[in-house]
Formats: structure tokens, sequence, C-alpha cells
């Protein structure tokens, strides 16, 4: 699709491959919002197909111009807080940071204070996309509070709908370091439908008729009980690496939704600070230059002392 967006108004011509695509799934792509987000647009008649009322099931064809209105920023009630970020590439487009294990991404019940909404608040001031609303300002994708490592920020709305789009169709490339149960076969790829759990509403599960999900992963490492490995996502469900690894037997250890207690566990409760899940290379294409901007973090020190300890043959 090609989109363009002044003030809060988007506009998106279908493509070639939005054909057949629903209302709500091209707006969501669009808009770089979840589809739920979407549908209450579309409900709300925030959204036209060739200027007319657009239905939420209206299938699109090549041509077909969307006009999303977005709503205007609500009052924030989030505060910045001068919190210490972890920097590893910045400008007036984007910003890319490595959030430590612990540290919610936006705020949500329970969890006001002390997110990396609100450290990047005081940072960049007003410099955030706000296509995500007051809560989310700059938020383009996220990773678990107990996971490590980068992410992508949008300073603009421009910045936000690129890396967005680079979600959807894959050009943004994003890989993952982690430690898992049993030996890992030395490469392969999960492919797996995730959605809500059937039964318990907090997990995500494997689940027939949910997103489509896929997982690459290569074996780095053998350490005895464990296998040191390297995850790359073709797509971003929600705990996608979580599930997919304790879908084939091999839960990340540390994990306290998906995981199993093994022995090692409950022996050396001291190793474990968050789940052993580092998001630790991030390639994207700059939505200002067109070039490819590649950043990397290191393993925190919590994982590379649980690495050193396993070395050494300690289970």
């Amino acid at each position: 699709m090609k989109t363009e967006i002044i003030d809060n108004i988007i506009t998106a011509i279908a493509e070639n491959e939005d054909i057949g695509k629903r209302a709500d799934v091209f707006v969501s792509e669009a808009a770089g919002v979840t589809r739920s987000a979407a549908q209450t647009l579309l409900e709300k008649g925030a959204v036209t197909l060739n200027s007319k009322p657009c239905k939420k099931n209206a299938k699109m064809a090549q041509g077909d111009t969307v006009t999303i209105e977005l709503p205007e920023p609500e009052m924030c009630e989030v505060a910045p807080e001068d919190i210490p970020l972890d920097i590893v590439y910045e400008d007036s487009d984007v910003i890319v940071v490595n959030k430590p294990s612990g540290m919610v991404v936006h705020p949500a019940p329970g969890h006001t204070t002390g997110t990396l909404v609100s450290a990047l608040m005081y940072h960049c001031g007003d410099s955030l996309s706000d296509i995500n609303g007051v809560i989310r300002p700059g938020i383009v994708h996220r990773i678990d509070r107990d996971t490590s490592g980068l992410l992508a920020v949008a300073k603009n709305n421009k910045a936000h709908l690129s890396l967005a789009s680079q979600l959807e169709d894959h050009t943004l490339s994003r890989v993952y370091f982690t430690v898992v149960c049993g030996h890992l076969p030395e490469s392969g790829t999960v492919t797996a439908p995730i959605a809500r759990h059937p039964s318990d509403r907090q997990k995500m599960a494997v689940v027939q008729g949910g997103r489509h999900a896929v997982t690459h992963y290569e074996a780095l490492e053998d350490l005895g009980q464990f296998t040191f490995a390297k995850m790359k996502l073709e797509t971003g469900r929600t705990h996608q690496i979580r599930v997919h690894m304790a879908h084939i037997g091999h839960p990340i250890i540390g994990d306290p939704v998906y995981g199993r207690p093994t022995q090692f566990e409950k022996h050396h409760p001291a190793l474990f600070d968050g789940q052993m899940l580092h998001a630790g290379e991030l390639t994207f294409i700059h939505p200002a230059t067109g070039e490819a901007v590649t950043v990397s973090a290191p393993l925190p020190k919590n994982f590379t002392d649980m690495l050193d300890f396993l070395r050494r043959g300690v289970q």
C-alpha cells in the first residue's frame, strides 16, 4: 500500500498485495494500530473507502483509497520520568533503546510508573509519534516486561507508519537470543497459529484458527540439559517465541508463564533474574533515507552469568 499522512488524516491506496484484504486488516496496517483498534475506528465512522462509509469486512481492490481520521490525542496522564535509557541509535526520526529486563514498555494496570514510555517522554519531549495514543507514544512494537533488548521507537508519525509497514512485510528484522530446555535441533522453523489461550485469558497458546506465526531458530551451543539459541521472528505475535518454544517442548528457562521449573532452577534460584530471552539484533529501513540500519545490543549480565555457569557444567 501507499500511505500519506497530513495532520491526523491517513490516506492509504491499496496495491496488488492488498487485494482481498479485509478493511480492518488494511486499516490496522495503514495506521500501525492493532486490529481491534482498527475495528473501533471503523465502527466510529472514522474510515471511508473511496469516499464512502467503510465496513470492517469490506474487501480491498487494487486502487481503493482508504481515508482514516485518527482521534485527536487525549490529555496525557502519563508523566515523564527521569529514568536512564540505554540508547543505541537516535536521530530525528527514530530512537532505538536497549530495554532492561523488568521494565514495562507502556503503562498498564498495576504498572503506571517506571515505564519505558515515561523515560522516553522525559528524553524526547513532544518528539514522539501519537498514532498509538497518549499511553503508547512512539511505540510501534513491544517486547515483554521480562525480556531485555532492542526496541525501535518512532519520533514522528511518518516514521511510525514506515516502521509499522516494515513489521507487516517483514523488512524489519528482529533476532533474539535465548536459553531453552533440552537439546534443540541444529536449526528449524516453527509455524503454528497463536491466539489467546482458550481457558486462561492471561496466556497465549497455539490454537487452531489463531493468527499465523512463524519463528526460525538456530542452535548456537549445547549446554548439557539446555541449548543456547538464536531466534528470528518472521511474524510478531504476543509472546511468540515463548509460546512456540514451549509448544515444541523446549521452553525458555526462567519463563514464569510458559516454562516448566527444572531441577536446575530449583537448585540455583539466585541465577534467575527474568527469563533468558534477549532481543539482540534489529534491522530496519530508515523512514527518511531508505537505507538499512542495523543495531545490536550485547547480552545482559544476568544472561552471560547464566551461560558461564552452564558452561562450567554445573547443572
